[in-house]
């Protein structure tokens, strides 16, 4: 999943300067969350987490990922954040 993830995230994301820093499935709050941690050259605030995630939301939704098949939630943080 995250090579996959990884894969199909890198170009569009770069394109506003942003990388993957890392990506885990996992569970907050009881809910199914994928987390995935960016980091930038730019800083990393609410507005870029925003543009990262209108990025990432429909390249995972096309992907079918079998982990992601129900449900979840997408949690996009800077690598500096400690969400889990």
């Amino acid at each position: 999943m995250e090579e996959k993830l990884r894969s199909a995230l890198a170009k569009p994301l770069q394109e506003i300067g942003v990388k993957i820093s890392s990506i885990s499935l996992g569970e907050e709050d009881g809910a199914k969350t994928l987390f995935i941690k960016i980091e930038s050259d730019k800083t990393v605030d609410t507005d870029l987490c925003a543009k990262a995630s209108e990025i990432i939301n429909p390249i995972i939704d096309d992907l079918e990922i079998e982990e992601l098949n129900n449900e979840f939630i997408l949690d996009i943080c800077s690598k500096g954040e400690s969400n889990e």
